[in-house]
């Protein structure tokens, strides 16, 4: 119950925008044809080209040294490219009318399609695991479509529902990794606005969707099809380039603060009861003292200050000693400083309290209150027996 409540956003997302999948599909059948054919096909083809083509330039604008933005970046290049080429062909007359929807797509149309949409799976991979993707590794994946492809013209069973079916084998792959990557975030930051992994659970489910309206298109024919499929990748381009844009890398993050201080690493003092007792101790006087948990940008490396460890030795530490992450322990304490403030402030209002332990906004520090507590804020006050 907790682990689906934990996604209920994402599962709300990705309800609302299957039932405008499917509202789609059930007004587009009033679109006349004609009027799709001449009219709303090109104009939705030239929005998706012109809104990629600019997504690509600002990826590689603002990439920032970032390998993510720049996969997003090539990503768009090649879908505007590539819309810009069939609205080409519909204005020099070559395609008379783009009826893209009304007839079976070919196995090389099927091809060309998936190699394209196998493009959109970039960006969650380096999101989730930096620097994976390699042109070996690339080409691994793809090399099953063209097999599969190349097989349906010699043997006599239908392989192209195989062929559409796989980008969304590799999607669900990319799937087992969300909870690898959610458990590295609480092991290395003690807040995680901007990078949890709920915005690429958000951004697979569109996927997914895109992934399924595509098979749709070989199952079933006439423009409610293609009108979805046009407005739901502009849709996804538009929304997964302003959250790209403005989402901090973890990765690079954490790089950065490492260089940072390994200029002031804390070397161990060769003493015998400098023992995991010892660092514990010295760690919670630190705590108490120093009180690092207050400020929202606190992260693990940070511990450096006062145990001399790496990160991977302080993550362990943590859950050693405490059996939680790193995220985990610091909110027990920023929980711990809500409920003395309350104590001590029964008038102060829930946005100061959130703010003055360390939150990033009210909405995550009552999130984490009821998840620590088993109460909500509000109700604690009332009911609880406010004693730390």
């Amino acid at each position: 119950m907790n682990h689906w409540a934990k996604y209920a956003s994402e599962l709300r997302f990705f309800l609302v925008l299957s039932l405008g999948v499917v509202a789609s599909f059930c007004l587009s059948r009033y679109i006349p044809d004609d009027l799709f054919d001449r009219v709303v096909s090109p104009v939705l083809v030239a929005v998706s080209s012109f809104l990629s083509l600019f997504g690509a330039w600002m990826m590689f604008r603002h990439s920032d040294g970032l390998r993510v933005r720049r996969m997003w970046g090539w990503t768009l290049l090649l879908w505007g490219l590539a819309n810009g080429a069939y609205l080409l062909l519909w204005l020099t007359s070559i395609a008379p009318a783009m009826n893209m929807a009304a007839y079976r797509l070919t196995t090389l149309e099927l091809l060309l399609g998936n190699l394209l949409g196998w493009t959109l799976l970039l960006y969650p991979t380096e999101a989730l695991r930096p620097g994976w993707m390699t042109p070996r590794r690339a080409l691994i994946q793809i090399l099953p479509m063209l097999v599969l492809a190349l097989l349906d013209y010699f043997v006599p069973a239908n392989l192209q529902p195989l062929v559409i079916l796989y980008p969304l084998v590799l999607t669900g792959l990319l799937l087992t990794h969300v909870q690898k990557y959610h458990l590295w975030c609480e092991e290395n930051y003690s807040s995680l606005e901007d990078i949890e992994v709920e915005w690429i659970v958000r951004y697979l489910a569109m996927l997914v969707l895109v992934g399924l309206v595509y098979f749709y298109m070989y199952i079933a024919h006439g423009h409610a099809r293609g009108f979805t499929q046009l407005w739901l990748t502009i849709f996804m381009f538009a929304y997964s380039t302003e959250q790209i844009l403005f989402r901090q890398d973890p990765w690079t993050m954490l790089h950065h603060r490492a260089d940072k201080n390994s200029r002031h690493r804390v070397e161990a003092p060769s003493h015998p009861e400098h023992d995991a007792a010892h660092y514990r101790r010295v760690l919670e006087e630190w705590m108490e003292r120093e009180k690092p948990h207050l400020n929202p940008d606190f992260k693990l490396l940070d511990l450096q200050a006062v145990l001399p460890m790496n990160r991977t030795y302080l993550s362990h530490f943590i859950h050693s000693e405490y059996g939680i992450t790193f995220y985990q322990f610091v909110n027990h304490h920023r929980i711990r400083e809500a409920k003395r403030l309350k104590t001590e402030q029964p008038e102060i209002r829930m946005a100061d309290l959130s703010a003055r332990c360390g939150f990033s906004s009210p909405s995550v520090f009552s999130r984490t209150f009821t998840a620590v507590t088993g109460l909500p804020p509000r109700k604690w006050t009332r009911e609880a027996d406010p004693q730390i």
